[in-house]
């Protein structure tokens, strides 16, 4: 798992990046998040997750805010 922060998510479109220190930006997409009910995220939370290879690069999966 990779601990990061949240560095904009756009509700309304279902998708942000995520900031990792050290690394580039983490791409998020909505259905990737575990949540119960609504799934979103703020600007700055922190959350933990797996990174993968999605089609145009890193991707964000099992996205869980801590």
């Amino acid at each position: 798992m990779v601990r990061g922060t949240v560095k904009w998510f756009n509700a309304d479109k279902g998708y942000g990046f995520l900031a990792v220190e050290g690394q580039d930006d983490v791409f998020v997409h909505w259905s990737r998040i575990v949540s119960d009910g609504y799934k979103t995220l703020e600007d700055g939370q922190q959350v933990e997750f797996e990174v993968v290879d999605g089609p145009k690069g890193r991707e964000a999966d099992a996205v869980t805010p801590v």
